[in-house]
């Protein structure tokens, strides 16, 4: 017996449905017709939400690497500078000696560049060098002691403006005495464009061509170390528990709720808590990446709570049964076989919350790590700025050097983030299991 029959289905009915569609109908073939422009329509919307996504990607990056890239240049003058020994009241014994910084504190370097730069240029030469020109002079004294008492011609960085000129960016704020400068160094091969490694090896300056970003990355090394050293075991820790050992109930699904609201809390509100909680209440210090890294912590945390809960779901309960009935305990089961499968989940959860940690300004900003810091930290405790907050920073300057710097910058914070994103990706490439 059919089972239509079986259910008691009057046979007019079993006709009535058993009808063939009659699909060269006009009513199916519009509605057909209607179908496939509704798909098409789909599928049209998709690709320019895609596309247009995918230009002001190309545009942004197209923005800041044409402003940028000059950044990561400088011009050059070549002046003679006279190292001599009694003038600078400097010997090679002191320089070989373990007195050699404070004896070239003392020395009368910045002396002995402005007399070669007006010996070259005239009594306005000077004015052609950037402020802290004297300070490479220093460093090759530093690195070669036998350039004392000779006569030698280095590149010292130019002032902001010639500097802009020999990039082909002529400043508004330039004087026409700038540009004729810079023509005239040109004839005489006396200037150059070359690469600006104070940008990478220096730390913030109040002049565009001293200015480098060592410092402020630095400082986001050690804050994003502190961040994970505090929010990985944490989180890992109470992930584990919400997942294998917390009961089901009224409190629990209370905690879960709270994470989850924590996970989308705006970040200056965590800075407010560091504000309070770390500088008002335990006194630590101020502009630290100690501080920094507790409050990037707090606002991590959800995060990796959230990837690890999802990690550790994730590994089939066949696992668990196998170790308890070869006889493993409860402990040894998650440690020793459900933490090590769902580990690679949770990597890259994790890297994805630094990734957006390094990102943050507005938490740091609450908490002062937006001071002036000319030397890299070398310390959690010690004054600190970040990449972001440094970016911030120069983006309000008024000189017109600090554009490019802002944008050279920006491009250095891409970077990094592209390589945490990228190692996310292969962490969860090479570990994960498909189950």
């Amino acid at each position: 017996m059919s089972k239509v029959a079986s259910l008691n289905v009057p046979s007019d009915i079993v006709a009535a449905d058993r009808k063939p569609t009659d699909w060269s109908s006009d009513a199916m073939r519009s509605r057909v017709r209607r179908r496939y422009r509704s798909e098409r329509i789909f599928r049209t919307t998709g690709f320019l939400a895609v596309s247009l996504s995918v230009l002001f990607l190309a545009f942004l990056l197209f923005d800041m690497l044409s402003k940028g890239a000059s950044g990561f240049q400088q011009a050059e003058i070549a002046v003679p500078v006279t190292l001599d020994s009694g003038e600078l009241m400097l010997t090679k014994a002191q320089l070989q000696g373990p007195e050699a910084d404070a004896a070239l504190a003392a020395a009368d370097i910045q002396g002995a560049v402005v007399r070669g730069a007006t010996q070259a240029y005239g009594d306005k030469g000077i004015r052609l060098l950037s402020e802290g020109a004297w300070v490479r002079v220093r460093n090759m004294l530093e690195d070669d002691p036998s350039l004392l008492g000779k006569t030698t011609t280095m590149w010292l960085s130019a002032e902001s403006n010639l500097d802009l000129i020999a990039k082909g960016k002529m400043p508004e704020s330039a004087a026409p005495e700038a540009a004729a400068s810079y023509q005239r160094l040109m004839a005489q091969d006396q200037v150059r464009v070359a690469f600006n490694w104070t940008f990478l090896t220096g730390a913030d300056s109040t002049d565009p061509t001293l200015a480098g970003i060592w410092g402020a990355f630095k400082g986001s090394l050690i804050t994003m170390f502190v961040t994970l050293l505090i929010s990985f075991p944490v989180g890992v820790l109470s992930a584990l528990y919400l997942e294998e050992y917390a009961p089901r109930n009224r409190w629990t699904d209370m905690i879960e709720v709270s994470i989850n609201n924590l996970a989308a809390v705006p970040s200056i509100i965590f800075g407010l808590l560091g504000l309070a909680v770390f500088l008002n209440f335990m006194h630590m210090p101020r502009s630290a990446p100690l501080v920094g890294g507790l409050t990037l912590a707090l606002m991590t945390l959800p995060v990796i709570v959230i990837a690890g809960r999802n990690a550790i779901k994730s590994v089939p309960p066949s696992i668990r049964d196998a170790a308890l009935g070869v006889g493993a305990s409860p402990v040894q089961v998650v440690f020793h076989h459900v933490l090590p499968l769902a580990l690679p989940g949770i990597l890259t959860g994790t890297i994805i919350g630094m990734a957006r940690a390094l990102g943050e300004t507005a938490p740091l900003l609450m908490i002062g790590m937006r001071a002036f810091i000319s030397a890299p930290p070398t310390g959690i405790t010690e004054p600190a700025t970040v990449l972001p907050v440094q970016i911030f920073l120069w983006s309000d300057e008024v000189s017109r050097g600090f554009v490019e710097k802002t944008s050279a910058a920006i491009i250095v914070l891409l970077v990094f983030l592209l390589a945490m994103n990228g190692l996310a990706i292969y962490l969860r490439n090479k570990f994960e299991r498909r189950w």
